[in-house]
């Protein structure tokens, strides 16, 4: 289909599907409009399927719509959607991705024919040079601290000298003020190299429209239409350069979910969602609460966690008539003597449920830090259960993958012509691809696992596909980071998580100093940890369960106090002594096995 033009089903075609508030958010076509939208209501659908109803009746250009995200794996996706729908030229970015375009575009324009400075590869190479320059002697922790403290002051938009009248705490062993000589040292250097960072970007592009009316008119008449999707993540520099992009316009959807802000410490503000009315007194406001996605049970413990925090939305099940009961009864709880038991009793429990027929990628592992991931990987490794870990190497990135890739592509020279799915099992049994994975877990197993990924993909291609096309999207997914998925579990940070969903979700470290994690102290930083477990729990479409360890490399613990708050049987499972075995309640929920969606 050619963008602007209606499908055959006419100019409502892409409200088909949408429940009757998905259908409110895609038909408030002009103005400022807020979506509320609480976790697994659609609202990556809701957006594009908004989007493709403007062009469809005219009301939008495709050409002057920014649609902003904050991953490339966010905008690779809403891209994707949007060609699902028949809809092309619209621009899918995150806000540094429009930036940079914007700064490579403008900078020869306002600077005489110069090109823009590079970008900074490494921020914490820098600064380890700019330390040395200060005759500071600085581990690669501290440096990483200091890189992330930079960023933030950077994105709250305050100066150093501000920043020095903050009179934030050390770093480390670096007292306040050393602190605020590196800053410093940090921007003289990176301005004689003259180069960039990536919060640079922002800035610099935001400095252009604000100090060159050529530049902002341009913009201007480029782009009319914006929409923010999770704007509770947005900072303060950005929502400065999203008003300077939309200058005197209203025409800007903002969609998000107060709940699930869980990147303050890197500037996230949810208080621009909050108070959108407030700047934007004439806006359209829809609240999005049916969930799509997770089981009654799931539900009510979501909604019991978040139960009186702003902007908390009640999630009602889809078919419901009312929220989920607030409670966590049907939640499975575990206590174990030590980590490794903890680990070993995750993979246990899995492998069971993969020998009653489960597929492994039904299955996700959360924990707060990414420590505790070597653990949980050999406990599955031991029980022959395949894992992939969300933030490791990229698939398009891993030796066996491009190794098949450029196999393919040069057979697609060779043989313009043939059966796709034969072509490709012919170039991956070359590469050694077996009919059946080895029986054990490890470096094996996971290239196996990865081509299999690539011959799925073929298999699921439309009949007519020739090599070459197979090929062409394959590089697209690779620049989109539109992965396949992998017949493994999942291993991810609750950070690392978000906007994912998995069948069965298992969060690990439930106890004080791991979630909330130990410098959480005051409330904001509590209830940022909170908001952690209310992302982990939404992820799961089926079941979840939550456990922890009596003790740990630091010595004894506590049960996490959201146990507590989750309810009583989950409170009076959490502080049961010894292992899961002996708790009745809880041996009984995992023995139930996965429960059906009601």
């Amino acid at each position: 289909m050619t963008a602007g033009v209606t499908g055959p089903d006419g100019p409502d075609r892409a409200l088909s599907g949408l429940d009757e508030r998905q259908r409110e958010a895609a038909v408030a076509l002009r103005g400022p409009v807020r979506v509320l939208a609480g976790a697994g209501t659609g609202k990556t659908r809701v957006i594009t399927h908004r989007i493709a109803h403007g062009v469809d009746t005219g009301a939008f250009s495709p050409q002057r719509v920014m649609a902003l995200t904050f991953t490339t794996r966010a905008a690779g996706e809403m891209r994707g959607r949007l060609r699902a729908l028949g809809i092309d030229g619209v621009q899918a970015r995150t806000f540094h991705s429009a930036a940079l375009a914007q700064v490579n575009y403008f900078w020869p324009v306002v600077a005489g024919g110069e090109s823009a400075p590079p970008i900074v590869p490494n921020k914490v190479r820098v600064l380890a040079d700019a330390a040395v320059a200060a005759r500071r002697d600085l581990d690669t922790a501290t440096l990483r601290d200091l890189a992330a403290d930079i960023e933030w002051r950077k994105v709250a938009m305050i100066s150093i000298e501000a920043y020095a009248r903050l009179g934030r705490p050390g770093i480390g062993r670096l007292g306040g003020d050393d602190v605020v000589e590196l800053h410093a040292a940090y921007e003289r250097l990176k301005d004689e190299r003259r180069q960039l960072d990536f919060e640079d970007i922002l800035l610099v592009c935001a400095g252009m429209m604000e100090s060159e009316p050529r530049v902002a008119r341009a913009v201007h008449e480029q782009y009319r239409h914006f929409t923010v999707d999770e704007y509770q993540d947005v900072s303060p520099l950005q929502q400065r350069l999203l008003e300077l992009w939309l200058g005197s316009r209203d025409d800007i959807c903002v969609v998000g979910d107060a709940s699930q802000t869980i990147y303050s410490f890197a500037g996230a503000d949810p208080r621009f969602l909050l108070e959108f009315e407030r700047r934007h007194p004439d806006a359209t406001l829809v609240r999005l609460e049916r969930n799509h996605r997770s089981s009654d049970d799931v539900l009510g413990a979501a909604n019991t966690l978040m139960r009186g925090r702003p902007g908390a939305l009640s999630l009602v099940a889809a078919g419901a008539e009312a929220p989920a009961r607030m409670d966590a009864e049907g939640i499975a709880v575990s206590v174990h003597p030590t980590d490794e038991a903890e680990a070993r009793d995750v993979a246990r429990s899995i492998r069971t449920a993969i020998d009653r027929g489960a597929r492994a990628d039904q299955f996700a592992v959360l924990y707060r830090l990414h420590a505790q991931s070597a653990m949980l990987q050999t406990a599955l490794a031991a029980e022959g259960v395949p894992t992939t870990v969300l933030g490791g190497r990229r698939f398009f990135d891993l030796p066996e993958v491009r190794e098949a890739v450029m196999m393919l592509r040069g057979e697609s020279v060779a043989r313009p012509r043939g059966d796709l799915v034969d072509a490709v099992r012919d170039v991956l049994r070359s590469l050694g691809q077996s009919p059946e994975p080895p029986d054990a877990a490890g470096a094996l197993r996971d290239a196996w696992e990865a081509r299999a990924a690539i011959a799925r993909l073929a298999e699921a291609a439309p009949p007519e596909t020739t090599l070459r096309a197979f090929t062409d999207d394959l590089a697209a997914r690779a620049k989109d980071q539109h992965e396949p998925e992998r017949q493994t579990v999942t291993l991810a940070t609750l950070h690392a998580a978000k906007g994912l969903e998995w069948d069965h979700v298992r969060i690990v470290g439930l106890a004080e100093g791991l979630l909330p994690i130990s410098y959480a102290r005051g409330i904001e930083q509590a209830d940022e940890e909170r908001r952690l477990l209310y992302v982990g729990l939404t992820r799961a479409r089926r079941t979840a369960s939550l456990s922890w360890s009596l003790r740990g490399e630091r010595g004894e613990r506590e049960p996490s106090r959201f146990l507590a708050e989750l309810g009583t049987r989950t409170a009076r499972a959490a502080g049961a002594p010894g292992s899961a075995s002996s708790r009745p309640s809880a041996a009984r929920s995992h023995a139930r096995g996965p429960r059906p969606p009601r």
